[in-house]
């Protein structure tokens, strides 16, 4: 599997960037106009065809139910919010669950305020977590798979994680919701959406924050990039933001995005049975460390960060 994500790179170009304010955003190209045989998360929900709920009347903080009930795969991505039910959680991993199969998904809660039913079911937001926040948990739940086999992050490092951001950006909210905090600088995430759109045959990005590669989201079809991308550019813009990160305006520069993609086709690899289709991959090493999955035969969905560095509490 390891050539699969050595295949997968070497397919992609890297086009003109594209800059905003403090993010520059570097597209890769890999073209084909075939349709994803399968559909994103948003879709499934929207059609009614898929439900996500707690897995009881209970609940669990790092587990949720997922429900497919429709005739196609429905593409669950890692980092990914899902709002309501007693708390608000994010995606752990990249899932692709089948047609008609309902499943457990591992998640992180980014709601430490709240265990309490606002809602029977779960909806999407339009958010991933943010990029420094995938980093850290990413090397969490590598680490908690080769160690035990879970796919659980360090809930607690996600919690302080989430708290000193909101410091940070004096954001407030009575449970401490990582949707509140962007909520609360929407006005100029949104102006980061606004600025950066896809570009034909794009199914990818490396972006940057004041000069200095923040990660690499890759995925297998254009059409999956086109209806994920405001998603996933809300959550540099999040990091673009931060106040922490003006320091780095004067850091050595980390590398180009070749460097990056260099790096990522060169970290050692383990591989685990995914809980839905295909094989998870977790990429680990001194620079960096990712995860993808392999599905049906090719990458489905790739993401790689520069190595937030120990794990502990904190992703910075």
């Amino acid at each position: 599997m390891m050539s699969s994500i050595t295949e997968a790179i070497g397919r992609v170009r890297v086009g003109t960037p594209v800059a905003y304010e403090n993010m520059t955003m570097y597209p890769l190209l890999d073209g084909g106009d075939t349709d994803p045989d399968y559909i994103i998360l948003d879709e499934a929900l929207a059609s009614g065809r898929a439900h996500v709920a707690e897995i009881s009347e209970v609940g669990s903080v790092p587990e949720l139910k997922f429900v497919n009930e429709s005739d196609s795969a429905v593409l669950l991505l890692d980092g990914e919010e899902l709002v309501g039910a007693k708390q608000n959680r994010i995606l752990n991993l990249t899932i692709l669950v089948a047609a008609r199969t309902e499943m457990k998904v591992s998640v992180s809660c980014v709601e430490a305020g709240r265990w309490a039913a606002r809602s029977a079911k779960f909806k999407s937001s339009p958010r991933v977590y943010y990029s420094d926040g995938r980093a850290a948990k990413v090397s969490h739940v590598s680490a908690s798979m080769s160690e035990s086999g879970q796919r659980r992050s360090n809930q607690m490092a996600v919690w302080n994680d989430i708290s000193a951001k909101m410091d940070r950006l004096q954001s407030l909210s009575p449970t401490s919701a990582m949707s509140d905090m962007f909520e609360s600088r929407s006005v100029d995430v949104e102006k980061y959406v606004t600025a950066f759109k896809p570009v034909a045959e794009q199914v990818g990005a490396v972006f940057a924050i004041n000069g200095r590669i923040a990660g690499l989201d890759l995925f297998d079809f254009p059409a999956t990039w086109q209806k994920l991308m405001a998603k996933l550019v809300r959550s540099y813009a999040l990091d673009a933001l931060d106040p922490s990160r003006e320091s780095e305006s004067g850091k050595p520069d980390n590398g180009s995005p070749l460097d990056f993609l260099t790096t990522i086709a060169a970290l050692n690899t383990e591989s685990f049975g995914a809980i839905g289709e295909g094989i998870d991959l977790r990429l680990a090493g001194d620079a960096a460390c990712g995860a993808a999955l392999a599905a049906r035969d090719r990458i489905v969905h790739l993401n790689a960060f520069p190595s937030p560095g120990p794990l502990s509490g904190g992703t910075r």
